[in-house]
């Protein structure tokens, strides 16, 4: 008798035994799945990302957005003592460039469903004082609904004469 229970309590076991390395067989199979599927996602991103931005997908989103290339282009070569190398000048366009009405940075939609205030446009915003037109613009700092949200003072310092001091 003792037997018998020794050897039903053994194939018990090894039964157990098998089924518990059947479930950690289905597990791998399942998450190898999420695996591939997970990769493939991944990929399908990195080649929208790298669609995205080649160079003439960011020309023909920058001519959307009213932007024209830039006549001259000068460098600041950091390592010799700020040299300037090049000659600035600025971008002109033959035709007048429309104004885009495309957003440049869609917004998303908040955690609690509301949309984030638009940005006013620059015609919106107050004029300077005319003290800010010779100090470089400094940030400001406006804070709503838990979000920082920092931005420059919208007046431009003073063009100096010469196109080397830019």
């Amino acid at each position: 008798m003792l037997v018998v229970v020794l050897l039903a309590a053994g194939l018990l076991g090894l039964l157990a035994l098998n089924t518990a390395l059947n479930e950690g067989s289905f597990e791998l199979s399942r998450l190898q799945k999420q695996t591939t599927v997970a990769t493939d996602e991944q990929q399908s991103l990195q080649h929208q990302i790298d669609q995205s931005s080649a160079p003439d997908a960011l020309a023909r989103r920058a001519a959307e957005l009213g932007m024209v290339p830039a006549a001259g282009m000068a460098f600041l070569d950091v390592p010799n003592g700020g040299k300037v190398v090049g000659t600035p000048g600025p971008a002109q366009d033959s035709p007048p460039v429309k104004h885009s009405t495309a957003e440049p940075w869609p917004t998303k939609p908040q955690p609690n469903g509301t949309q984030p205030p638009a940005a006013q446009p620059p015609a919106a915003q107050p004029p300077a004082p005319p003290a800010a037109a010779t100090t470089p613009a400094a940030p400001t700092t406006a804070a709503s609904a838990g979000d920082s949200v920092i931005q420059l003072n919208p007046a431009t310092p003073a063009r100096p004469s010469g196109g080397a001091a830019r």
